[in-house]
């Protein structure tokens, strides 16, 4: 991403543009997925994942300026820079949006989401998220047990969370990508 204070709903490309892989965003620890966004109920790669990670919770978050109530201040709120304890699991059923990732070295990877695409990005990993200029995405929400959205704004270098993902993430060069080829 480039370093740019442009509308947050932007690209942001660096130029010349510079594209991350799939790999390379699993070496950070997130996960991509491409599934049936119009019959998720009945897809059964969502509910092999679902049973393979543990997923016993959803709820589905409609964002835009019609549906969601003090809509300026939650795309603050979402944009500011955070972690969870939890993985943060969502599903584009509609729409689309940016989800931006730290890499090592403290530099922000550009996500785009769209319908179809699940993210997963793991406990610990500091992000944000804003809409594009569509200014619309209907995502699920997935959770292990009950849900929790608690974030904690940066810094956050001493929370257990974010030492147990440098941990696990950083410097893993033997990650397993099969998970990717779904």
């Amino acid at each position: 991403m480039d370093h740019s204070d442009e509308d947050q709903r932007l690209p942001h490309h660096q130029e010349p543009k510079r594209y991350v892989s799939l790999d390379k965003l699993a070496e950070l620890g997130v996960l991509h997925y491409v599934l049936d966004a119009d019959n998720y109920r009945q897809d059964p790669e969502l509910a092999r994942i679902r049973q393979e990670r543990g997923y016993t919770y959803d709820d589905i978050c409609d964002v835009s300026p019609d549906t969601l109530p003090n809509y300026e201040q939650k795309l603050k709120d979402f944009f500011e820079e955070h972690i969870h304890t939890d993985e943060e699991i969502r599903f584009v059923l509609e729409g689309s949006g940016y989800f931006d990732v730290r890499d090592f070295d403290d530099q922000w990877i550009r996500i785009w989401t769209k319908k179809g695409d699940m993210i997963v990005l793991p406990a610990g990993i500091y992000h944000r998220f804003t809409l594009d200029t569509s200014n619309y995405i209907k995502a699920m929400r997935l959770f292990v047990g009950e849900p929790v959205w608690t974030p904690y704004n940066r810094p956050q270098d001493e929370n257990p969370a974010r030492t147990g993902y440098l941990d696990t993430f950083k410097g893993n060069d033997h990650l397993n990508h099969n998970i990717l080829a779904h």
